[in-house]
């Protein structure tokens, strides 16, 4: 069993603009290279870059409200809601609220930079 406290973990600048904390990652814990769990935040104003990942992302909110397009769809969303990202769209998010917007991202197959590419 893998337990992880996502509180503890160290924070980086992704280059998509948003602060990560990699949570569970087959590089960091050796877990099934299947699947990955990254907890992000957005402060007030803040947007990732537009960009398009060759998985599977699944974003759900777990505080704020934000702007989220893919493929040029636009929709608010907020706290306890879950966006599905199909590979190669195109995406970006934005905080549009007062307080940080915190989420969760799940990659199927696991994230890599390396297939994360500018839009």
């Amino acid at each position: 069993m893998l337990v992880k406290d996502s509180n503890r973990l160290s924070e980086f600048r992704a280059a998509d603009g948003c602060l990560v904390r990699e949570v569970i990652h087959p590089r960091n814990d050796g877990t099934t290279p299947e699947v990955s769990l990254a907890r992000a935040t957005l402060g007030p104003g803040e947007a990732t870059r537009p960009h398009c990942l060759e998985m599977v992302e699944i974003c759900f909110l777990l505080a704020g409200r934000g702007r989220m397009v893919v493929d040029g769809r636009t929709r608010d969303v907020a706290a306890g809601q879950a966006v599905y990202v199909p590979a190669g769209s195109v995406q970006h998010i934005a905080n549009i609220g007062p307080d940080d917007l915190d989420f969760l991202c799940v990659c199927a197959p696991a994230y890599d930079p390396a297939r994360d590419h500018p839009a």
